[in-house]
């Protein structure tokens, strides 16, 4: 069944975050959009909605993202206004959303997946095994932090968060000696200029479902439904289905490091995952492999194995 598309009278709206990254997510969206139906931008609102999230993280910048609260603080007012009907689909970056949606929402929809790999960024030095004993290092990823530690127990880790120009400053200014970003944000605000060098995931693995814009809509909305449907990359789909299973039996969040990334090869998806305790003392990685409609199971299996190598309170990070 076809539905009446958007027009510049009654245009589709996109929810977003107002970063620059998070408009450059709803601005690619909207030109897939504009491109698999044939319509113009005016068919298309883009609508900035402000969280909670980025009402703590700004009052509290130097504490821990783990101490204001947890990933649905960026996402709990955008979905609001979707079930209100104040909007018609949001667009997220996956590794900020929650494994499960609210009644009412369904989140079916993945682009094509950027450059999972975390980038090194840092004025002096051009990778982590060139900083010197004791060197600092800037982060607000627990995950980031304890890989750090794992590997490089000498280094102290600072907490840095801020937009990328704030923490460029910041080691301009000596605050830090390094810091991490996701090269996938790097690539899509085109930011050439960085001075940055991307990590092997052999080194340090990604967050689950890094890299990865995901369109979330109202379940009963077959309008949505049948565009998204369009501009949806089967691929990414299958990928984060492994990877967001393993972080859901692992009941993770952005309080807990968990680290994961699925590959495929022809019809095998490959699943690597990563646990670590977060002062880095200790982690559990493994990989498993199988047919692809087999990764969420596989993703279960996968966390049920590296959590029978720890103990109870291997995550507690206080």
């Amino acid at each position: 069944m076809t539905h009446a598309y958007p027009t510049p009278d009654a245009p589709l709206k996109i929810g977003t975050r107002g970063s620059p990254l998070a408009l450059a997510q709803a601005h690619e969206t909207r030109r897939r959009l504009m491109a698999a139906f044939d319509l113009p931008e005016a068919a298309f609102e883009v609508v900035v909605i402000h969280t909670t999230g980025d009402d703590r993280a700004m009052i509290a910048a130097d504490r821990a993202l783990k101490e204001i609260g947890n990933k649905g603080l960026f996402t709990k007012e955008i979905e609001e206004a979707m079930l209100d009907g104040r909007i018609d689909i949001a667009v997220h970056s996956m590794k900020d959303m929650p494994t499960a949606q609210p009644d009412g929402l369904v989140l079916d929809c993945n682009l094509p997946r950027e450059d999972t790999r975390d980038a090194f960024v840092s004025v002096k030095y051009s990778s982590i095994a060139e900083l010197p004993k004791g060197a600092v290092v800037g982060t607000s990823s627990l995950r980031r932090k304890s890989q750090l530690l794992n590997r490089r127990p000498d280094l102290q880790v600072v907490e840095f968060r801020g937009n990328v120009q704030t923490r460029l400053k910041k080691l301009h200014d000596g605050v830090a000696e390094a810091t991490f970003l996701a090269m996938a944000g790097l690539n899509r605000l085109g930011m050439d200029d960085v001075p940055k060098t991307p990590i092997p995931t052999e080194d340090m693995l990604n967050a689950v479902a890094q890299g990865a814009i995901g369109i979330e809509r109202r379940a009963d909305d077959m309008r949505a439904k049948e565009m998204l449907d369009a501009i949806h990359d089967t691929p990414t789909g299958q990928r984060l289905a492994a990877e967001r299973a393993f972080l859901a039996a692992l009941d993770g969040s952005c309080e807990t490091p968990i680290a994961a990334l699925a590959t495929l090869d022809g019809g095998t998806l490959t699943l690597r995952g990563e646990i670590l305790r977060t002062d880095g003392s200790q982690s559990e990685a493994g990989q498993v492999s199988g047919p692809i409609a087999d990764g969420p199971e596989m993703g279960r299996a996968l966390a049920r194995e590296l959590l029978s190598r720890v103990d109870d309170d291997f995550f507690d990070w206080k």
